[in-house]
Formats: C-alpha cells, sequence, structure tokens
C-alpha cells in the first residue's frame, strides 16, 4: 500500500517491463519454433534430393593425410570407394599425400590403394617419409620459417606451420596441373578431409546454390553441438562466428540462411569438405594455395590458407562461397551420428537457446576489437615496405602457429 502511493511511477513502469519481457519471450517461442520446422522441412527436402548428379561429372579428390589409420580404416577409405562406385571410376582421379605419420596411416592408404587399382581409377597417392621431426633438423629455409622472439622457443628460427600446410595442398593437386596440360579435364576439385561421410554428402555438397559458386563447404563436428574449423569459417562480413553452436554467425545475411536451412554466403569456409569449379586452379592465373608473408608473421598474426584461397580467388565476389548447413560431417562416427537425427538434426530447445545465445552474444560483444589489434599490425606491416599488401585480412587472427615434432604449436 505504501509502495503504490510512494513509487506509482516505478510500479506502473515495473508491470510495463513486466508486460515486454513476456513478449519478447513469446515472440521468440514462436520464431523458434519456425524456424525449427523450416530447418526439418530443409534437412527433409535434401535428404529426399535425388543422389545422382544431373550430368556426368569428372571430380578430382584431393586430401592430405597425419596420423589418421583409424578414421581411414573404420570410414575414409570406404568412403571413398562407395563415391568412386557412384560417380564411376572413369570421372574421378584420387590424389592423396600422407606426410610423416608415426602411425599405420601408410598401410591404410596402401589398402585404399589396391582398393582403387581392382577398381581401375586413376590415382597418386604419395606416402611422404618426413617427419616433423625430421623439418625441424634441417636447415631454415628462406620462405616459411619464422624466429620465434618470446616463450619456450625464444630465438629459434623454426617452420611455419600455414606454409607448410600450403605447400602439401599445392602438391596434392600437382596432377591436376600435369593433367590439365594434356587435355585431361575435370569439372570439380573436392578437398576432402579427414572426416566420416556418405556419398548423398558428397552430391549435395556438390549441388549446392544448383552449382554456382566458388567453394561450398559442408559443415564439420568433433564435439557436438560446437562445429570445429572456427580458423577458417567467416561469415558473410567478414566476421569470425559469434557462438560456436547453432546458429554461428554474427551478420544477419549468414543467419537467416542458417534460420531457413539454406546454403550460407560466407567470406570464407573449409569445414570438413570444400567443392570448388577446377577452373580456379588451372591455367595461368591458377590459384595456389599460401600463407601470408612471413614478414608479417612476425607481427603475431596469422591466416588459414584454407581462409586466404577464398580471399585470393576473384570467383569468390561473383559466384559466392557458402557454406551449407544440410551437409554435415564428423571427425568420428559418434560425432557424425549425433548431428543426423531423424526429423531434425536441432531440437526445438536448441533453436530457442541458439537464438538467444547468439542474440545475447551479439549484443554484448563485438569483433571491432579482434579486428582492430589484426588492422594495426597489418598497418604497421605495410609502413615498414613498399607495395606490401594482404588481400586476405579478414582471414587473420593474433597468433603465431609454428611447426614442432608432434604437431604445431600456437604462440
Amino acid at each position: 500500500m505504501w509502495l503504490s502511493m510512494l513509487c506509482p511511477r516505478f510500479l506502473r513502469r515495473s508491470s510495463t517491463l513486466r508486460k515486454l519481457l513476456v513478449l519478447v519471450l513469446l515472440g521468440t517461442i514462436i520464431e523458434s519454433q519456425l524456424v525449427y520446422y523450416r530447418v526439418a522441412r530443409a534437412q527433409h527436402e535434401f535428404e529426399a534430393q535425388d543422389t545422382s548428379l544431373q550430368k556426368p561429372t569428372r571430380v578430382f579428390i584431393a586430401s592430405l593425410h597425419w596420423n589418421n589409420e583409424r578414421i581411414l580404416r573404420t570410414e575414409w577409405n570406404d568412403g571413398v570407394v562407395d563415391l568412386v562406385n557412384t560417380l564411376g571410376a572413369e570421372n574421378v582421379f584420387v590424389s592423396v599425400y600422407e606426410s610423416g605419420s608415426w602411425d599405420d596411416s601408410k598401410g591404410a592408404l596402401r589398402e585404399l590403394d589396391k582398393k582403387l587399382e581392382a577398381l581401375g581409377v586413376a590415382k597418386r597417392i604419395v606416402l611422404d617419409d618426413e617427419t616433423h621431426e625430421d623439418l625441424l633438423k634441417s636447415p631454415p629455409q628462406d620462405k616459411g620459417w619464422i624466429k620465434v622472439r618470446s616463450g619456450e622457443l625464444a630465438g629459434q628460427t623454426v617452420p611455419r606451420r600455414i606454409p607448410y600446410l600450403s605447400r602439401l595442398r599445392n602438391l596434392s593437386l600437382e596432377p591436376l596441373l600435369e593433367l590439365a596440360e594434356n587435355g585431361t579435364t575435370f569439372d570439380y576439385v573436392l578437398f576432402l578431409g579427414d572426416v566420416v561421410f556418405s556419398v548423398p554428402d558428397v552430391i549435395g555438397l556438390l549441388n549446392t546454390n544448383q552449382g554456382h559458386y566458388a567453394a561450398a563447404c559442408s559443415l564439420d563436428f568433433s564435439k557436438p553441438p560446437l562445429f570445429y574449423d572456427t580458423f577458417a569459417l567467416r561469415d558473410s562480413k567478414g566476421h569470425e562466428h559469434a557462438t560456436q553452436t547453432w546458429p554461428y554467425f554474427r551478420s544477419s545475411e549468414s543467419r537467416v540462411a542458417m534460420f531457413n536451412g539454406r546454403p550460407v554466403p560466407v567470406s570464407s569456409c573449409w569445414n570438413g569438405i570444400v567443392a570448388m569449379p577446377t577452373s580456379a586452379f588451372t591455367g595461368l592465373k591458377g590459384l595456389k594455395f599460401r600463407g601470408i608473408d612471413d614478414t608479417l608473421a612476425e607481427y603475431h598474426v596469422e591466416g588459414s590458407e584454407c581462409c586466404l584461397i577464398h580471399a585470393d580467388n576473384p570467383a569468390s565476389r561473383t559466384r559466392g562461397v557458402f557454406l551449407n548447413p544440410n551437409v554435415r560431417v564428423g571427425y568420428s562416427r559418434e560425432a557424425y551420428d549425433k548431428v543426423h537425427t531423424p526429423g531434425s538434426w536441432l531440437s526445438p530447445l536448441q533453436v530457442y537457446m541458439g537464438i538467444w545465445r547468439n542474440r545475447l552474444v551479439r549484443l554484448t560483444t563485438t569483433p571491432w576489437l579482434k579486428e582492430r589489434v589484426v588492422r594495426g599490425s597489418v598497418r604497421r606491416w605495410e609502413q615498414k615496405g613498399e607495395d606490401r599488401e594482404e588481400p586476405g585480412q579478414f582471414c587473420l587472427i593474433d597468433e603465431m602457429q609454428v611447426i614442432v615434432y608432434n604437431g604445431w604449436k600456437h604462440l
């Protein structure tokens, strides 16, 4: 009684705020239900698609492997054989580059080699004996090495991770270029990661956006519901993810596509499996994987070669880069199965919580601060020399990545 006499305005305002909060909550519940049904419908339509391509499609499969024996023997080898049988052995070339594994990845790939040989598939499977430890013992090279200035590796000159991976990816594409010189062509390069996948996944990826794209990527998971490849994925505005759980993105264009289960326009992606038209890599101006310049990396900046390839590709601006949310792959069978539940891969609760979590993160954080640090580093680098330019600034993060004997290290 006394409170109502002393604070009538407060009570009226409090009542209005409660009503507004109830309306917002109800609105989000309705929105999440609509989104849930759209996503479920998109998944149903994807699963009901014809798993054959409209015309014979020639695919160059490129893959890197390092200590992948388990998934090779349990999932990957059989997946490749199934894919070859679907596309037709005459329409496929398989290029695999394995480097310095200490498990029996080489043995697993020899088994694949025999299976592909029996099918009559054109192939090149390279089993490289050089380990990371061997690389570290070799003399430093003019490019792709960096002197560490602080931490436990301070004073040492060591190989950088991204130029190393770029070199291996380019080696895996060498047969494509050799064949092109001899008049043998392919429609797509399919970069196939060490993931669990199915033939419908690959066919669906190739058919993304009716085949009109500079690149189409799957969505990858190691520990669902968190997606895996945060290093390479950038939304349509070039920002990192807002949340590692659905719907992931900051930009409204990317989120709206995710809400509808449609191919998501992004600036960059990799995320397990990637399809790109072969024309991007052949010819005089064919793309090459690369790392940023060593002199820029000295400013404690790094970018994924799998992002920089999209920044370097002129077709990214004209044909677009898309992440297909209906093509979901896993780094284990368990992860794959968790994102392939019947009906919808997302529950109504996941949709509701995802909308709120993403909204709150976007309201309370900004990518500007992290991006400002990187822009400042790039600007100082540009000022130190002539004609310095990095077209893939949206790929860059405030980090250094180097090779160590048992893998790589983030500094």
